[in-house]
């Protein structure tokens, strides 16, 4: 369900108990082309004046200032109410009300699990080298065992299945670990410079398998591809110099 904000507009996540959870998208911001508008990425070249000024909007929005991780296709999990200052991470984990937790892509997974009775929230920022990595399964670990019907995950906008054209190294990842996980690709006809084929991955379906296979029997998709609606979010595939939209959850009393 999508609902505007008088400030920015907004793509809500799932209305699931004691957590809110949304994405913003380029509108609404000041920053300029390529960057337009609503760019809260303050590493991609963006005039770091603008980048202020996206934030502050966004905070109006909050019950707190949001933990900006150092985002590096890795799998460290940030504790968030322990570590002020985590360093390069690429999930976070919080049991505090109101702690806001954020996730900055353009075209990556931004992933959020959520056990609400427990009280506990994560939050992943999964591209194909984390996911495959084991991203996802780190963010749930840290979770504190939570599993089954308690746990419940909503896969942001990313990049979609018809769009997300790969090399055979990227298949070759998923399937060493999981051979069934070649069902995510599909061949292009295709080959790169070596002969290899090339594929087109399904990056959703690849986040799904891997959250369920780390017990999480809730997954939503938002079903938005970033590629295929990139007057609404930013896409690094399509624009290459490109700004960043951020989803972002925190837990509620």
């Amino acid at each position: 369900m999508n609902r505007d904000s008088p400030s920015l507009p907004l793509h809500e996540g799932p209305e699931w108990p004691r957590v809110r959870i949304f994405s913003t998208t380029r509108h609404g911001g000041v920053s300029r082309a390529p960057y337009a508008w609503l760019n809260l990425g303050a590493h991609v070249g963006d005039a770091p004046e603008a980048v202020a000024e996206n934030r502050a909007r966004l905070q109006t929005l909050l019950p707190s200032a949001p933990l900006w991780l150092e985002q590096v296709h890795g799998v460290r999990v940030v504790d968030a109410d322990r570590e002020r200052y985590p360093g390069p991470a690429d999930a976070a984990v919080t049991r505090t009300p109101g702690k806001v937790l954020a996730i900055m892509t353009a075209d990556c997974l931004p992933v959020v699990i959520v056990a609400g009775e427990a009280g506990v929230l994560a939050v992943a920022h999964a591209g194909w080298r984390g996911l495959a990595a084991g991203v996802l399964e780190n963010a749930v670990a840290a979770m504190g065992g939570v599993r089954g019907s308690q746990v419940r995950a909503w896969i942001g906008p990313g990049i979609g299945p018809r769009a997300f054209e790969v090399g055979d190294e990227v298949r070759a990842a998923f399937s060493a670990r999981d051979a069934s996980a070649q069902d995510a690709f599909v061949p292009t006809g295709t080959f790169d410079d070596a002969g290899k084929p090339k594929w087109l991955a399904d990056l959703p379906a690849l986040a799904e398998r891997r959250l369920r296979a780390a017990g999480v029997e809730t997954v939503v998709h938002s079903g938005v591809c970033t590629v295929a609606h990139n007057d609404r979010f930013y896409s690094y595939r399509k624009e290459g110099t490109t700004g960043r939209f951020a989803t972002l959850a925190w837990l509620t009393d």
